[in-house]
């Protein structure tokens, strides 16, 4: 899409990238705001401050793809920021709390295309902060899985492996693994 036509739409669109740890979001992320840079495109990028795992000002996927981020603890932070953009994009959404939907309207309002990655599901199999809410309100959901960890076949699930019960806890290969819905339900079992 050209700058030129982009700007004539009457509002931003809201894009979510979804699904289990491992799955390729923040790599599918990176690459559609190259995407949107090789169209000569003003992008913000942002993070939330707590995720340092690989870098603390880039937005690092597990296959070590990168770019430059701005970290922030709350969201309305976004909406300052992005006042000249024509696209945001912000990744591990789901650590954010309920104000980022609010941020995303608002940025819609504003004819900026947001695109979201993040979690749908915690380690419990459970709906994963405001994600559900921010699925409701988006106009393209990508839902992504990984390969099982332990079958082979479609991940559906993140699963821990750590015995730390926080419902937020940055990890990677090694705290976490990638499993099919047969593969965690008889792991949640044997958790129990």
């Amino acid at each position: 899409m050209s700058l030129e036509i982009q700007n004539k739409k009457e509002y931003g669109v809201i894009e979510i990238i979804c699904g289990s740890m491992f799955s390729g979001k923040t790599k599918l992320l990176i690459n559609k705001v190259q995407n949107a840079k090789n169209k000569n495109l003003n992008i913000k990028v942002f993070k939330p401050k707590i995720d340092i795992r690989y870098d603390k000002n880039k937005i690092v996927s597990h296959e070590k793809s990168q770019i430059s981020a701005i970290p922030i603890n709350d969201s309305y932070e976004i909406i300052r920021f992005s006042k000249e953009a024509d696209v945001v994009a912000i990744d591990e959404v789901q650590f954010f709390n309920q104000n980022i939907i609010q941020t995303c309207i608002e940025l819609k309002k504003c004819n900026i295309d947001i695109i979201l990655a993040g979690l749908d599901m915690d380690y419990l199999g459970k709906p994963f902060g405001s994600m559900p809410d921010l699925i409701k309100i988006a106009d393209n959901v990508i839902k992504l899985h990984a390969i099982c960890d332990m079958c082979n076949k479609k991940a559906h699930h993140t699963y821990r492996v750590s015995e730390n019960s926080e419902n937020i806890f940055l990890g990677e290969k090694g705290d976490y693994l990638a499993l099919c819905k047969k593969c965690f339900n008889s792991q949640k079992l044997n958790y129990v």
